[in-house]
């Protein structure tokens, strides 16, 4: 199906053909006729099915088509990171340039004069604004945000953000809103909390299930089974034996990304780290080189696992093998975008062997175990037992009657 048979406003379709998006996918040709039709929509949909486009194509249809004020926020869309808030409108930016659509990416971590300029804008109105929850409560408690007008709510990487603890905001940020809008929920996953709070927030809506339990064929993934102290000496091997053009390493915990990138400069592999404990405006910069070319290897937390749509990724490695084996369809499916061939590898250590099992019981098939370079030595076999935690009984004390006598408990 073309975007052409949507009857989108040509100047809407202009900035469609600028994008070179020509068919569209399965998860837009369901989502975008409900959203035409005014209905409440609630959608299972995980990254790099095109559910941004889904969303935004009919809503600034929608705005340009009919009469809407001026000088209030007409669109609320909240996400959970800073980084999809900013992809997000970078998306919107692109698709509405041929319409007078105006818009504002509102997150935290900034400094006092981006502040001022959210408050500006949402105290005088701007069409669309995206946000995180925790930003776009302070500025609604404060009493000058113009919403009393809204049309639409938009939930995007719902399952995310309840996981992150975000659902006492969001709920205080929908007390804000007006009750007669349309609201659209995405979530990866449709865990019990996701359906309760569809069923607090939607009225009747549409249901659509889009979710890709499984990452593409054209993935290579290849797990390889190490001791802890193994992985590093391993990621440098896997690094320099073959070129790749763009390059992300996952780990758990920050504290590992900090090490993991260190070590590979000390080696001579020119990389970035991006997580959570360095500063937004670096944060972006340190996405701008990777999306430029200017760096290929990228050290991160899972902040980038959901969300951020950059293609050309030929590799994706994951240092620590996720917790939730949805995680890991998150994470490698970073790779092999856009018609594109891509390689997963795993490394496992003796920990980890049994969420790997789960990963694979997940996908429904084995993880090929790839062979390890011998100048590593030797490493664990993989038997994913789960470990079960021993419980310790306290003995009795105990006193001895003789030299070798029997022992008793004492009394």
């Amino acid at each position: 199906m073309t975007f052409d048979e949507f009857n989108f406003d040509a100047r809407l379709l202009e900035g469609i053909d600028a994008m070179k998006y020509k068919q569209a996918t399965p998860v837009q040709e369901q989502v975008i006729p409900h959203i035409l039709n005014g209905k409440d929509l609630i959608a299972s949909a995980q990254t790099g099915t095109g559910k941004t486009a889904a969303f935004l194509l009919p809503i600034i249809h929608q705005l340009i088509s009919q009469p809407i004020m001026d000088d209030e926020i007409n669109v609320l869309v909240i996400v959970p990171t800073r980084e999809l808030a900013v992809q997000i409108a970078q998306n919107l930016e692109a698709f509405s340039y041929f319409t007078p659509i105006s818009s504002i990416a509102v997150y935290g971590g900034g400094d006092g004069p981006s502040f001022e300029s959210e408050k500006r804008a949402l105290s005088h109105g701007v069409d669309i604004a995206i946000c995180t929850p925790g930003r776009m409560l302070s500025h609604l408690s404060a009493g000058y945000v113009r919403i009393k007008a809204l049309k639409y709510l938009v939930l995007d990487e719902a399952d995310r953000m309840l996981n992150m603890g975000f659902y006492e905001d969001i709920m205080k940020i929908i007390s804000f809103l007006p009750q007669e809008r349309q609201t659209l929920l995405f979530s990866a996953t449709m865990p019990v909390k996701i359906r309760k709070l569809a069923l607090e927030i939607l009225k009747e809506p549409e249901q659509i299930n889009i979710s890709i339990s499984k990452p593409p064929e054209k993935i290579v993934q290849k797990a390889f089974v190490v001791y802890e102290p193994q992985k590093i000496e391993l990621i440098k091997l896997l690094l320099t034996e073959k070129v790749y053009k763009k390059i992300i390493v996952f780990c758990s915990k920050i504290e590992n990304t900090k090490k993991l990138s260190r070590e590979l400069l000390f080696a001579g592999i020119k990389n970035q780290e991006i997580h959570s404990g360095i500063e937004q405006q670096e944060r972006e910069n340190v996405l701008l080189n990777f999306r430029s070319g200017k760096t290929n290897i990228l050290v991160a937390t899972d902040v980038l696992a959901r969300g951020i749509d950059i293609e050309d990724i030929s590799l994706v490695i994951n240092y620590d093998v996720p917790n939730d084996a949805e995680d890991y369809v998150h994470r490698i499916g970073r790779t092999a975008r856009a018609e594109t061939d891509g390689m997963a590898f795993t490394l496992v250590s003796e920990a980890d062997q049994f969420k790997l099992s789960q990963i694979e019981d997940l996908l429904g098939y084995p993880i090929e175990k790839a062979e390890i370079p011998l100048v590593l030595g030797e490493t664990p076999i993989y038997n994913p037992i789960k470990k079960e935690k021993k419980k310790f009984r306290r003995k009795p004390p105990y006193r001895r009657n003789g030299k070798n006598g029997p022992s008793h408990p004492k009394k």
